[in-house]
């Protein structure tokens, strides 16, 4: 299977916080604008951020590993260096996590780091690493 970049539009109701967050915080490039939209370059993949008149509503939670994720939510696994580091950028901007940065599924198969936080607009994202690669889909 060829892994191909996917593309995701979300809504925002503050084009100029979206791009504080995604682009100086998270370091995004910046793709195409309008008035209305801006394209980002979100870890290799296209991630369009589309102003609205008003948000649609807050994601619900489901409890995976004892703990309250919101749903829906997206975002990108990334290398394991990568995820600390943004992780450690992420605390000293202060960020408010939805889920602090922590290893889930400790010894078992899908083993894997994870955080989440909300965008500026209150869009649910996750970043996740795992150690060994091999295990992203393992069961």
């Amino acid at each position: 299977m060829t892994l191909c970049p996917f593309h995701l539009a979300i809504p925002v109701i503050d084009l100029a916080a979206s791009e504080t967050f995604y682009g100086e915080l998270l370091g995004c490039e910046k793709g195409r604008e309008s008035d209305g939209w801006i394209d980002w370059n979100f870890f290799g993949h296209q991630l369009v951020t589309h102003l609205v008149a008003e948000m649609p509503t807050m994601p619900s939670h489901n409890d995976v590993d004892n703990k309250s994720v919101p749903v829906p939510h997206f975002g990108v696994v990334l290398e394991w260096p990568d995820w600390q580091k943004l992780s450690v950028r992420l605390k000293q901007a202060e960020i408010q996590f939805v889920i602090e940065p922590y290893v889930r599924f400790a010894g078992q198969t899908g083993e894997q780091a994870t955080m989440f936080l909300l965008d500026p607009n209150g869009n649910a994202l996750e970043f996740k690493a795992f150690k060994d690669t091999t295990q992203l889909f393992a069961r």
